[in-house]
């Protein structure tokens, strides 16, 4: 009776040992299996410098992106809503918002010639981003400028470049130079209007007639020429 009351406690116990044995190996191994080097992902970080080089053209606050695929505008073709909402009353607020955009600097503030507007923009593990910078100029119906998808692959840290914009056209609001039209200080007019009135292709902006010139209903004077370029631009990637 007694054996046969102890053996199979004993023969429980040695399951146990041995089952207790068996978890304590698979433990063991569990560091060596996860012990995987995670790499550290790499930092993309981009200052951009934009100066104004206009006498008296006010820039609109800029809308800084970075993307990998497209371009925001063609020379020749229709501008997005996005753009012309830009062009035509200086909001950058949907043209931050595209789905391309993977990092983006909205500016709070206008650049007066003259002056600059500094940021930085940064992303993880993208090398191949592209630049967009776009403002508005605003003392004139619907004139903007910028860089359209400067590749921004070649620069290695602490590199820059210097790049240049000219003023283009977005082809939305007939260029009638009325002070209702001009949003800016000039005018202190309307600014956004869905109705497109002119050619409805982007081009290089002509210019400023302006009322010195023979314009007679143009709220602009001759300070509000422009010739290109309009901005100077400098990037360069810091990290």
């Amino acid at each position: 009776m007694l054996s046969q009351t102890h053996f199979p406690r004993a023969l429980g116990l040695s399951a146990l040992v041995v089952l207790g044995l068996s978890a304590c190996g698979s433990d063991n191994t569990k560091p060596t299996e996860s012990a995987v080097d995670t790499p550290e992902p790499v930092q993309y970080r981009y200052q951009v410098t934009l100066t104004n080089l206009t006498q008296a053209q006010p820039l609109s606050p800029i809308a800084g992106v970075l993307h990998q695929q497209g371009q925001f505008w063609r020379i020749g073709e229709p501008a997005s809503g996005a753009l012309e909402t830009l062009a035509e009353g200086g909001d950058n607020s949907a043209f931050l918002a595209n789905t391309e955009v993977i990092a983006h600097y909205g500016g709070e503030a206008p650049i007066s010639p003259g002056h600059t507007d500094e940021f930085t923009l940064s992303v993880e593990d993208v090398a191949d981003s592209k630049l967009t910078l776009a403002t508005m100029l605003v003392n004139t119906n619907d004139a903007f400028t910028g860089v359209n998808a400067v590749d921004l692959t070649p620069l290695a840290a602490g590199q820059s470049i210097s790049l240049y914009g000219h003023g283009y056209d977005a082809g939305t609001e007939g260029n009638s130079e009325l002070a209702q039209f001009i949003p800016g200080p000039a005018g202190m007019g309307e600014g956004f209007n869905a109705i497109r009135d002119d050619t409805n292709f982007v081009a290089l902006h002509p210019g400023v007639v302006s009322a010195d010139d023979g314009l007679a209903q143009s709220a602009l004077g001759a300070q509000h020429r422009f010739d290109n370029p309009v901005i100077k631009v400098v990037i360069t990637r810091i990290e």
